[in-house]
């Protein structure tokens, strides 16, 4: 997975990964105290790269972490939301 852009960005962000085998993928945005406060992507892909635009036009400016979960890999990282 790699590093949200525009970051720190103002509502809208890409975030962009791959999968090497098709696998059930959930993309998740938790605040700085662990909620999760979004649901990006939960469904079945193919093997491919994806490129996924957030949408935070309805959060508060912050630091937040989004969260890949495949079958066999979690990774986490970290953006930052400026209005």
């Amino acid at each position: 997975m790699q590093q949200n852009y525009p970051n720190p960005f103002n509502s809208l962000t890409k975030i962009k990964f791959q999968i090497p085998n098709t696998a059930e993928i959930k993309l998740l945005i938790f605040d700085v105290a662990g909620k999760e406060v979004a649901t990006v992507l939960s469904e079945r892909l193919q093997p491919g790269f994806y490129e996924i635009t957030f949408d935070a036009s309805e959060l508060a400016s912050g630091i937040y972490f989004y969260k890949l979960i495949t079958n066999d890999f979690t990774e986490t990282k970290k953006m930052i939301l400026i209005k």
